[in-house]
């Protein structure tokens, strides 16, 4: 293993693939004076961010400026560009499983590819590589360059049918708390966390589905029957998933519409409540200011009952309001 030697030339792992699911490990200046078998293939993975890769890539890689202007762009998108010769340009994303990430701050790959050889660079780590290392030092890893691209894109849609799951499982918990007696009010902070990872997912998951699906109705040259129907079962796993966010976002959109029709509702009642007692006591209002006013002729002034007579007055009035609005059924 040369992974500590090639570290200081920006490339992380360097193997070649014996076409029989196994690879051998090489060093970084075996690279100009490798002669490929006709079995073999080439797997180069670079850190992107390495002043030492960006120098390979525009000297040494035998790749146009266009091709690397776009490997070493700073912010890209799932896409797959066609190019001359019948090479292929593929820009995928995976989960950032990294410690103190968050997983739908999702990690770029980005493969140039042909026959014989793939050149994959990322800026952070990522886990499929890992297991794809695992695979190949097993001896039932990729065979061709076609297949080592294949195994990368399915081990990073591995990892999203957790996440999505895990979004299912809070949806889930959260209508279960909304829905009990002791606790009717959902969490909102939890749910607008829940739509906000959904959409992050959603935003590079439908067009890397698009993606799968270009590559399974325009297959290159270099693709087996095989590996066509593993990019169909890789593009219908990711439909599947954009189908359960979509779902876990309206569920959340119900909670949320749901709480809001109730807090409207009870707003409402409580402002009914507020009329009905001011239309009661806005006529008796009326009546006790009327009586107070400090100016000489008020009835009943020298009348010892004229106080208890205008009460009488007042809880008449009052009643006939209460019947009043009992018959409108205002209350």
């Amino acid at each position: 293993m040369y992974e500590d030697d090639n570290a200081q030339w920006g490339l992380l792992h360097a193997f070649v693939l014996n076409g029989k699911g196994g690879a051998r490990s090489i060093a970084r200046q075996d690279l100009q004076e490798l002669q490929l078998e006709k079995h073999e293939s080439l797997w180069l993975h670079w850190d992107r961010s390495h002043p030492q890769t960006q120098s390979w890539l525009r000297q040494e890689s035998g790749l146009n400026e266009f091709v690397c202007d776009l490997l070493l762009e700073q912010n890209t998108r799932p896409r797959l560009l066609a190019l001359p010769n019948n090479q292929l340009l593929l820009f995928l994303r995976g989960l950032n499983l990294n410690p103190g990430a968050e997983p739908e701050d999702m990690v770029s790959a980005r493969i140039f590819a042909d026959g014989q050889r793939a050149i994959s660079l990322r800026l952070r780590p990522l886990h499929a590589t890992e297991e794809l290392i695992e695979d190949l030092l097993e001896g039932r890893g990729p065979k061709t360059a076609a297949e080592l691209i294949l195994s990368m894109a399915h081990y990073m849609t591995d990892k999203i049918d957790l996440l999505v799951s895990e979004l299912g499982e809070q949806v889930d918990a959260e209508e279960e708390r909304a829905d009990a007696l002791d606790n009717p009010a959902p969490d909102h902070a939890m749910l607008m966390q829940i739509r906000r990872r959904a959409a992050s997912l959603r935003r590079f998951l439908a067009p890397q589905r698009d993606i799968f699906a270009q590559i399974t109705g325009n297959a290159f040259s270099w693709f087996s029957n095989g590996n066509i129907g593993y990019w169909n079962e890789l593009n219908n796993r990711l439909t599947r998933y954009l189908e359960e966010l979509e779902l876990n976002r309206e569920r959340v959109n119900l909670m949320l519409e749901s709480e809001n029709r109730r807090m409207n509702e009870r707003m409402n009642r409580t402002m009914y409540r507020f009329a009905v007692i001011t239309c009661i006591f806005l006529p008796m209002s009326f009546l006790t200011g009327l009586l107070g006013i400090n100016v000489g002729g008020i009835p009943g002034a020298d009348n010892p009952w004229a106080f208890l007579i205008a009460c009488g007055a007042i809880a008449l009035v009052a009643a006939g309001q209460w019947l009043l609005f009992r018959k409108l059924r205002w209350v």
